[in-house]
């Protein structure tokens, strides 16, 4: 299965926005960093605002992102 364009992930589920925009990132990573992927992606602004909303801290990998994004905004979010 291969990864969609980054032109796509507007158009995929926030998800599948997410799990692509962190599996781009390089870490460790700041939440400014994240967003800085997120937006140069063309995620959407929801996907923007979740992450924008997460802690300033370092982030080790993408299981300690989602483990976040899962807490604050409900079940379901994951890579």
């Amino acid at each position: 299965m291969t990864r969609p364009a980054s032109h796509d992930v507007p158009h995929e589920s926030i998800d599948l926005q997410i799990a692509d925009v962190l599996r781009a990132a390089t870490y460790p990573a700041n939440k400014d960093a994240l967003v800085a992927a997120a937006r140069e992606a063309g995620a959407s602004n929801e996907v923007l605002a979740m992450l924008d909303g997460l802690p300033e801290q370092d982030y080790i990998d993408v299981a300690s992102v989602t483990k976040l994004i899962g807490s604050n905004f409900g079940p379901g979010i994951g890579a």
